[in-house]
């Protein structure tokens, strides 16, 4: 079981992170790592921050010499901007003989006008906390730079089993990418889907729609508002049979919504065209299966002419391309405010305003592929021999070996071995 802790607020020191499972002898590449955290930092419509923070791993344990080794692996990334905020976020407890300075600092920054979107009141009330920035300093998305690095360390471990994974913008705000544009998606490697996408400045494959997009963040900056939107997610090489039909805390489906809704401002996931598929037929929906020895099938020698499954049948893997998209609300803090309660007195007020993003969605796109990568890697972990990168790597390719000659129609395939 791959499993991932986080800890730390926005403008606190760090962010420390605890991924526990991984296999021995992962080799890691930094430049890779560091720049998956660049691209969650970039994006049209971030705010000034990301501008202050270069954001960078600096791993405390489980690698020695540039591989893992099996010991827990821990990082840490630091928060430059927490240097402005030394005495408002201090673990110490106050002092009486603070200065008039730092005594204004802290009520400055106390938060007492809720914020509808965010945590802030059921925060607030649950832990019993007196003011809403305890509340705020946690659930900030600030906490995805540790998922993304996290996620970076899975996509190599993924890459060494011959799988890739991609995200982009399918959507910002009024602007969408088309039928005709995603159904072109399918013919390119999912490599090379990035590469498209990073090129943009929102991370949208359709270079003429980031223009539009680009326009339509500046005019709802100029307005105080925020976008929010669309991110898909695909992965080529996965072979079928990872997940489970066995329980419901094991199908592969699951656990991909879980993953994806736990990133903050996501409100709906989809597999494949799950929400097209539900007005239709079924015989418009199931994606049929014919034989083919041509070397071209993602699935060996079976054959789909359609993907509307996403690759996933009955909560496991079936060969065909991954394909999971997240819907992301735009962010509730914007400088026009929205009507709200103050507190601890709940009397009519507006909505606190603290810097923030106008447009998180491409982004967001990142941080999803990291969590799509933190789940896939775990399946993998799950269903194969694990405790070093050879035993893992041997494992897959003998369970490769299996699917290829079982789907060959000999009847005289070997059983699997792993």
């Amino acid at each position: 079981m791959l499993r991932l802790l986080t800890a730390g607020e926005s403008h606190g020191p760090k962010l420390t992170v605890i991924l526990d499972g991984m296999p021995a002898g992962l080799n890691l590449d930094f430049d890779f790592i560091k720049g998956e955290l660049k691209a969650r930092q970039g994006g049209f419509g971030r705010s000034g921050r990301q501008k202050l923070e270069q954001d960078a791993v600096d791993i405390t344990g489980g690698v020695r010499h540039g591989a893992t080794t099996g010991a827990p692996l821990c990082f840490e990334i630091n928060n430059k901007e927490h240097l402005n905020w030394l005495t408002v976020m201090s673990t110490a407890p106050l002092s009486e003989k603070l200065d008039e300075a730092a005594l204004k600092q802290i009520k400055d920054k106390t938060i007492n006008r809720l914020r509808p979107g965010h945590a802030d009141f059921a925060g607030t009330v649950k832990y019993k906390l007196k003011d809403v920035r305890d509340t705020l300093e946690r659930s900030s998305a600030r906490e995805t730079a540790a998922r993304v690095g996290a996620g970076a360390l899975c996509q190599l471990l993924l890459r060494e089993l011959g799988v890739e994974v991609a995200s982009h913008v399918v959507a910002i705000g009024k602007h969408s990418l088309s039928q005709e544009f995603l159904q072109s998606l399918k013919d390119l490697p999912a490599k090379k889907i990035k590469e498209l996408a990073r090129e943009s400045q929102v991370y949208c494959p359709d270079s003429s729609l980031s223009l539009k997009i680009e326009e339509h963040i500046r005019d709802a900056i100029k307005d105080g508002d925020s976008l929010g939107g669309v991110v898909q997610v695909v992965v080529d090489g996965l072979p079928p049979g990872l997940g489970s039909a066995g329980q419901w805390d094991r199908k592969l489906d699951g656990l991909l919504a879980q993953a994806l809704m736990s990133v903050q401002s996501a409100k709906a996931v989809e597999i494949g065209e799950g929400v097209r598929n539900a007005a239709l037929p079924g015989s418009m929906v199931h994606d049929s299966m014919r034989r083919d020895d041509s070397g071209e099938s993602p699935c060996y020698h079976v054959k789909r002419e359609t993907n509307r499954a996403g690759g996933l049948e009955g909560g496991m893997t079936n060969g065909e391309r991954l394909i999971v998209r997240a819907y992301f609300k735009p962010i509730p803090t914007m400088k026009k405010g929205l009507p709200s309660l103050s507190f601890p007195g709940f009397q009519e007020d507006y909505a606190h305003y603290e810097r923030s993003d106008a447009c998180a969605v491409p982004a967001a796109s990142v941080v999803a592929a990291a969590m799509v990568s933190l789940t896939l890697a775990n399946a993998f972990i799950d269903k194969f021999a694990c405790d070093s990168m050879v035993d893992l790597i041997n494992s897959v390719e003998a369970y490769r070996k299996y699917v290829f000659d079982l789907t060959k129609g000999d009847a005289d395939a070997p059983q699997s071995q792993t």
